[in-house]
């Protein structure tokens, strides 16, 4: 009987640990990180030439260092309003968003690297291996999405009708969000993600990859993210995790993707976006340019451009870009395209 009992107590003992331990680890792994970061310098760390080519209708007027743009409306006259006013149709790239992929729950690497830590339970980053043993594994990231009109409150132009009125600010934590860390639960944002989950549609991706690497991916593609793969789900688990820059330039593009579904991010350009912002729950990938901030501020025109179209190949200019510790958490500010009719 006694070594019945202390078979039971083993056994009970082992059972408890078996349920606690899940538990105990991401909270283990989550203290072990490190939360660095930096505010970027708004006169060395943007790339300002990033806001061209500008231009008039579909004349540009400037432009440096053959900077790409997407068309433009071709009238260079427009109006809006109920009571019509007339105008020039003005286009440029505004840099109005920040994003960032974190290891640590909420860290908040564009504010100097602040641990906000509320106490509310979060998965940390992590890289996971394949027991088959077939290269990287696959990876996950929280991400936080900024609302950063630069243009308007640095002041750079002053009664500017088109620049978006406001301040640096938070808009969107994903560790408070339950469909970031689950591909099942996400599928209520992206029912057709299960259209493209077969070989066909993940081949084609690589015609995107070509596109983006020359200029703009292709928008009709919208299921994928060019080199860095594909864009479903829209969380923060991937799949195979190449290298911190490229797995944070994935991520920076799902969660853009991801609040233009949830109607937190809007369309600014082409002849709808002339009058206002509209509505644009699928996005146009080809609407932002991105510029690496943090760790290493991507300033450097590498070809004559500091700012790369979602879905570029990470070769190049992510060369140099990620080190250990306090350089596996990385920003970027976003260039959304703008049109609009300046009226008189």
């Amino acid at each position: 009987m006694p070594a019945l009992r202390r078979w039971a107590s083993q056994l009970l003992a082992r059972a408890v640990l078996a349920a606690v331990l899940p538990w105990l680890a991401p909270a283990q792994a989550a203290d072990s990180l490190t939360c660095t970061g930096r505010f970027p310098n708004p006169i060395t760390e943007i790339c300002w030439s990033c806001i061209l080519p500008i231009s008039i209708g579909s004349a540009t007027i400037a432009n440096f260092d053959g900077q790409e743009d997407i068309p433009n409306p071709s009238n260079p006259v427009c109006s809006c309003g109920v009571n019509p006013t007339i105008g020039l149709s003005i286009g440029f790239w505004e840099p109005a968003r920040h994003v960032e992929a974190v290891r640590k729950p909420f860290c908040l690497a564009s504010l100097g690297g602040i641990d906000l830590d509320p106490g509310i339970p979060a998965p940390a980053a992590a890289r996971f291996t394949r027991p088959e043993g077939d290269g990287d594994g696959g990876s996950f990231y929280q991400a936080h999405f900024y609302v950063n009109p630069v243009l308007y409150w640095l002041e750079v132009v002053t009664d500017f009708p088109c620049l978006e009125r406001g301040s640096f600010d938070l808009a969107y934590l994903t560790e408070v969000d339950p469909l970031w860390n689950d591909d099942e639960l996400t599928l209520i944002l992206n029912p057709e993600a299960v259209l493209f989950a077969n070989p066909v549609a993940v081949a084609a991706c690589a015609a995107d990859c070509v596109a983006a690497t020359a200029g703009f991916g292709i928008a009709e593609m919208f299921w994928c993210a060019g080199c860095q793969g594909g864009i479903y789900p829209l969380d923060g688990h991937v799949p195979y995790h190449m290298g911190g820059v490229r797995t944070a330039a994935l991520i920076a593009q799902r969660l853009t993707a991801k609040m233009h579904r949830e109607l937190l991010a809007w369309g600014w350009h082409g002849r709808p976006g002339l009058c206002g912002p509209y509505f644009l729950p699928a996005m146009d990938k080809t609407a932002y340019k991105t510029q690496l901030t943090y760790p290493v501020a991507n300033t450097a025109k590498d070809g004559g451009r500091c700012c790369q179209p979602f879905g570029r190949s990470t070769i190049v200019w992510g060369a140099g870009k990620e080190y250990p510790v306090r350089g596996e958490d990385f920003a970027f500010m976003l260039f959304r395209k703008r049109n609009c009719c300046v009226g008189y």
